[in-house]
């Protein structure tokens, strides 16, 4: 089973990547094909063009996994009002600092400008996350990051409207009806 994407910032979504079927606890990031997979899903936001094929290996894998497991430990501080572990600060700088980029003119019908990185692509894939997962946690947009509190989830998402409250409209369901089923308990 692969992780879900929801369309939430990368940061998060990386974080998404552990996440619960029927309340147990899911790893999206288990095997080298479930990175790549991952990495496709998500492709068209990632700031570095597509290598054909991405071929993630095992060290990748473990990387993918350490910035993801520092990712939710610190939206699991800013989500509760803790401080993060040293720790999970330091798997996100770790990453963030592991590949240069820079920015290309390019000029063929039109300007544009390419990111490039001398990285490998998932090396480089995992720093541009990192350094987004820093602008998140350091910009305004934390003060917007929640934890889904439907019963059984353990994903995180950025409150985009003032009546979200859960992650996706199947939480919001699923919260719902634990409430309804919890009040009909109380009166019979």
């Amino acid at each position: 089973m692969s992780a879900p994407v929801m369309g939430e910032p990368l940061p998060i979504e990386l974080a998404n990547a552990t996440y619960a079927v029927r309340g147990r606890l899911q790893d999206g990031l288990s095997t080298v094909e479930e990175l790549a997979a991952w990495l496709d899903a998500v492709r068209e936001r990632l700031p570095l063009p597509p290598p054909e094929p991405i071929r993630p290996t095992a060290g990748d894998l473990a990387g993918a996994r350490e910035l993801r497991d520092g990712i939710r430990a610190l939206a699991c501080a800013a989500t509760t009002g803790a401080l993060p572990e040293p720790a999970a600060v330091e798997a996100v700088n770790k990453y963030a600092r592991a590949a240069f980029h820079w920015r290309e003119l390019r000029w063929d019908a039109a300007p544009a400008a390419l990111t490039r990185s001398s990285a490998p692509a998932v090396s480089a894939d995992l720093s541009a996350i990192a350094q987004q997962a820093v602008d998140l946690f350091s910009g305004p947009a934390l003060a917007d990051l929640r934890a889904c509190h439907a019963p059984g989830c353990v994903l995180f998402f950025i409150k985009d409207h003032h009546r979200r409250e859960w992650c996706s409209a199947a939480c919001g369901n699923r919260a719902r009806a634990a409430r309804h089923y919890n009040a009909r308990q109380g009166t019979e």
